[in-house]
């Protein structure tokens, strides 16, 4: 079986993560057309077939080279009808995203992460909301079938887009198996305490910066470090950077690779998630892999995700709450080995027998 895969999104945070984590397993199953910058999908594939296959194994793939941007003009209305002839003579299309071109005339797969921008409609202006929901709309309509990453998730994505008879199937999100390689666990001192993720309002970082401070007052002993650069803070709270730029307390680490991020979660005491909302949540995860300690909101899709993990939960938006779990967390020894429950290996088996089912069907 053929399958068409668009690789644009690798290098885009977490959906990026999210794709190259599975494209080994879909190369192990389908013979692969790769769609994307053929030095970047290149340079994936070395690491890729390195990590994951031996050297008798030779996964069949082509690579071919295709510009066009994801959410653009020319995706959407001018889609070069050469590079169309070879998708369409595939049997399928798969998508990390919700972004497919036009013209394709074979079964789509896709996958809605989350739909944040809708559920909290004042972090995007109007015009911004409207967009994303035409997008999501319209991947809705074309995708035979469409995954995302928790049950919250798929709550949210059907009760926004108001799907009735089309699947919409859960697959999770898992720790790259690389990410906890044995070498990287020698003996450290922890001290720091860590955030990593975008730093949008919904984030939470306007309650874990007073949370903090008000910590530190109490006599806590450390660092918050902020996995972002200082110059992207954005936030509808001037005070909360006001309060960031004035602290010695709090470092931005600018911009970090996957393996200094590594070396950030194993160094630090504590992470901390203090999100409002998120669709899956990754960092808890990876920190736990690593043998840090978190603390997190209660919001329902970390209780759902995170329900059997060695994790400490605050009251969501209570900064009070939080700033005793940060006293509390601290000093705490090592988490014990996290639950076997979520591996790329399981997401990808979901979305591989949906797409060999599928297509089993429709013959």
């Amino acid at each position: 079986m053929k399958l068409a895969v668009d690789c644009r999104m690798i290098g885009s945070g977490g959906i990026g993560t999210y794709f190259l984590s599975i494209l080994p397993y879909l190369m192990r199953n389908f013979e692969c057309i790769l769609f994307g910058d053929e030095k970047i999908i290149n340079k994936s594939l070395e690491e890729i077939i390195q990590r994951n296959f031996s050297q008798t194994e030779v996964p069949a793939y082509k690579v071919v080279s295709c510009n066009v941007t994801t959410f653009s003009f020319k995706e959407l209305l001018f889609f070069p009808s050469s590079l169309l002839k070879i998708p369409n003579s595939c049997d399928a299309y798969y998508t990390p995203y919700c972004n497919i071109p036009m013209g394709l005339n074979i079964p789509i797969y896709s996958t809605i992460h989350d739909v944040v921008f809708l559920d909290i409609p004042e972090i995007t202006s109007k015009l911004g909301y409207y967009a994303r929901k035409w997008f999501y709309q319209r991947a809705v309509k074309k995708s035979a079938t469409i995954f995302t990453v928790s049950q919250f998730s798929a709550e949210r994505i059907i009760h926004h887009l108001k799907i009735k008879n089309k699947p919409v199937i859960v697959t999770y999100n898992a720790v790259p198996e690389w990410f906890t390689n044995e070498a990287f666990f020698d003996d450290v001192v922890k001290e720091d305490i860590l955030f990593v993720g975008n730093i949008k309002h919904h984030k939470g970082l306007h309650i874990l910066v007073p949370a903090f401070n008000k910590a530190v007052e109490r006599g806590l002993n450390a660092k918050l470090l902020i996995v972002g650069n200082a110059e992207n803070f954005r936030t509808g709270d001037s005070a909360i950077l006001s309060e960031i730029s004035g602290s010695k307390n709090i470092l931005f680490t600018g911009k970090v690779s996957d393996e200094k991020l590594r070396t950030l979660y194993r160094n630090s005491a504590l992470l901390v998630q203090p999100s409002l909302y998120e669709g899956f949540g990754m960092p808890p995860m990876e920190a736990i892999a690593c043998g840090t300690n978190v603390v997190l909101s209660d919001i329902p899709v970390f209780k759902e995700i995170y329900k059997d993990f060695p994790v400490t939960f605050f009251k969501s938006g209570d900064i009070d709450d939080l700033t005793e779990k940060l006293i509390e967390k601290y000093n705490s020894p090592s988490p014990p080995v996290p639950p076997d429950i979520y591996s790329f290996e399981k997401t990808s088996s979901i979305i591989i027998n949906q797409i060999k089912q599928s297509f089993s069907v429709s013959k």
